[in-house]
């Protein structure tokens, strides 16, 4: 993520990037942070890899109830 000024309107802006990572060992889950590693083209648009996890998402835990 990066902040910045909008050039026209002088409003600081929030811009971020999202890159599409393959992971080959299923190690990643939604809102974990990794580490990425460029690599040979895979698909059309996914050039890069899963290097390891740098940390790992924090879940709440939600109780389930049961329906009687």
């Amino acid at each position: 993520m990066r902040i910045g000024k909008h050039a026209k309107y002088g409003r600081i802006m929030k811009h971020y990037n999202k890159f599409k990572a393959h992971d080959e060992k299923g190690i990643a889950k939604v809102g974990d942070t990794v580490l990425i590693i460029e690599t040979r083209p895979l698909s059309k648009d996914k050039h890069f890899r899963i290097g390891e996890v740098v940390k790992k998402a924090q879940i709440p835990q939600i109780a389930l109830k049961e329906e009687v």
